[in-house]
């Protein structure tokens, strides 16, 4: 039995507003997760991605994990790689996307040509996980609960700002876009 059904892959298509390969490399990822740690109804599950690609959108509609919930982590760091903790029993994986050469949209010349993406995303969708993904069981600790803090006012430009998020400057506390202006102010 397929872990994830059609219609739940037409549904993250919808979700994303179109099929691509690396929404279908998410869509495997977010497999990997249900197949191995669970989705985030039954278990709590994080998920942190180090890239900000079309398949985050999979991973988020597939396993349950956003951004506004706090159990979806953005990690600037280019690569396609996907860690998956379940915080119940701190199991935890990272997925590395690393497939042959066929299987890669940047080394396929004709990439961008409409037959050769669909045909792409089907060789994707195709192709065993352990031929699409290094995996490997990690022992870090999942990334802490999303804590909530106090709201408190930019004294510049008054908006209200989380606690976390504002910068000491001057003895005013500052949202970072006003901290930002200020600063470059004094660094010129």
């Amino acid at each position: 039995m397929a872990i994830i059904s059609p219609e739940q892959i037409q549904a993250a298509i919808d979700f994303h507003g179109h099929h691509c390969p690396g929404l279908t490399i998410g869509i495997r990822a977010a497999e990997l997760c249900l197949k191995h740690v669970g989705h985030n109804r039954q278990v709590a599950v994080t998920a942190v991605v180090e890239t900000d690609m079309c398949g985050v959108d999979a991973i988020q509609f597939l396993t349950g994990c956003t951004f506004g919930k706090g159990n979806l982590i953005h990690l600037d760091h280019g690569k396609m790689a996907f860690r998956f903790y379940c915080t119940d029993t701190n199991q935890a994986l990272r997925a590395f996307y690393d497939p042959p050469a066929e299987l890669t949209a940047n080394k396929n010349p004709d990439s961008n040509d409409l037959l050769k993406r669909e045909a792409l995303c089907r060789a994707i969708m195709e192709a065993p996980l352990d031929i699409l993904f290094r995996v490997e069981e990690i022992s870090v600790p999942s990334p802490r609960s999303a804590v909530i803090l106090e709201s408190l006012a930019c004294e510049a430009c008054t908006e209200k700002t989380m606690e976390s998020r504002t910068r000491r400057f001057g003895g005013r506390t500052l949202c970072i876009p006003c901290f930002n202006q200020v600063e470059q102010k004094v660094l010129e």
